[in-house]
């Protein structure tokens, strides 16, 4: 057994870094208002990342990985009883009109990031068991549609369609490489998208849904309503140019941009940075995704290359997403930017899920 990839540390370290940096300039102004301290979120955030996030990554990369083949039903289990406890009283809490976390008074949790990873084991797992039926396609494709179909129902009613799109996306991709046929995909994702599309427009609460769509098509139409965000986002990315207005110096988070420690923070890190710190940023979560890859290559067996690409494409997928979407290049869909938005379930999660990465490195 060999040491750790050591490229890969290097960037998840670079990540992590880059992002405590990031977002102690982005929230100094929610930070000052709601915790009367510049650096409050900044500091809660370290410690996610290095204490919580660390000890998950150091567990993580400890623990030998075929383990998680023989626990992922448990763990996949544990995450759908964490998801249905969010809509219990006194348990679930609730804002912006979702009910997404737990409440345990000191601290809440945000289920949905660890299903993300307690599915992508879970699938690895049972596409590794049923390598042989490759051949026999519709094996596998019925109880994968039958899988996603009960994670769609947890993440519809909270509602958190931005987290059912990353899952969906990841574990498309991961059934691919397991050795699915990609016209099942692409009905399925059709198929998917028709649902979303019925449920919005007959169902007043996912009229957002449909807000969204309005705005990505036409943000000027509803410049302080739906479309508001977006054309922040917009006056933030066109202020920074190529160079940035300099780190530290945005005005958009001065209560211009919505949510700016959160999905916003990479309009306020472009306003900062200019397009050549995109440029880096984009080339980092990259590399992220091609050491994967190339761990993933070399692993000794079938399932660890599943886990390790179900985790690294989850990652950087969701990354692609919350860049693309705050850019106005896709619709808004509320999900963070992976090691960097605040958040310290995502943080969390992000890291353990690298760890099992790391462990698995181990063993190329």
């Amino acid at each position: 057994m060999k040491t750790i990839d050591r490229p890969f540390l290097i960037i998840t370290g670079l990540l992590v870094i880059g992002g405590i940096f990031i977002l102690s300039s982005a929230s100094i102004v929610v930070s000052q208002r709601n915790l009367d301290s510049l650096y409050g979120y900044t500091l809660r955030h370290v410690f996610y990342a290095v204490i919580v996030g660390g000890t998950a990554f150091w567990i993580a990369q400890r623990i030998p990985y075929r383990t998680w083949k023989k626990i992922s039903p448990l763990l996949l289990v544990s995450a759908f009883i964490l998801l249905g406890l969010v809509f219990f009283p006194g348990l679930g809490f609730s804002s912006g009109g979702a009910t997404r976390w737990l409440n345990f008074k000191w601290f809440t949790v945000q289920p949905a990031e660890f299903l993300k990873l307690a599915l992508i084991v879970y699938l690895a797992s049972w596409l590794d068991s049923r390598k042989y039926d490759i051949k026999k396609s519709a094996r596998l494709f019925i109880p994968f549609v039958v899988i996603m179909g009960a994670v769609a129902v947890f993440l519809i009613l909270q509602p958190d369609i931005g987290t059912l799109l990353v899952v969906g996306g990841s574990s498309a991709l991961l059934y691919f490489f397991g050795g699915g046929k990609l016209h099942q995909l692409i009905a399925a994702g059709l198929l998917g998208l028709l649902l979303i599309i019925t449920i919005a427009q007959i169902s007043p609460q996912y009229n957002y849904l449909l807000a969204r769509l309005d705005s990505f098509r036409n943000p000027e139409e509803d410049p302080q309503g739906a479309g508001y965000q977006i054309r922040q986002s917009a006056i933030a990315i066109g202020s920074g140019g190529f160079w940035g207005v300099g780190f530290g110096q945005s005005r958009q988070k001065y209560s211009y941009l919505p949510e700016p420690m959160n999905d916003s923070i990479f309009a306020i890190f472009t306003e900062e940075v200019g397009f050549l710190g995109v440029i880096l940023l984009v080339l980092l979560f990259l590399s992220f995704l091609w050491r994967g890859f190339l761990i993933a290559r070399n692993s000794p067996d079938f399932f660890g290359r599943l886990l390790v690409i179900g985790i690294v494409s989850g990652i950087t997928l969701q990354a692609f997403i919350n860049m693309g979407a705050i850019s106005g290049l896709l619709p808004l869909t509320g999900v963070p930017l992976p090691f960097i938005s605040y958040g310290g379930s995502a943080l969390v999660a992000a890291l353990a899920g690298a760890g099992i990465v790391a462990n698995v490195s181990k063993y190329t």
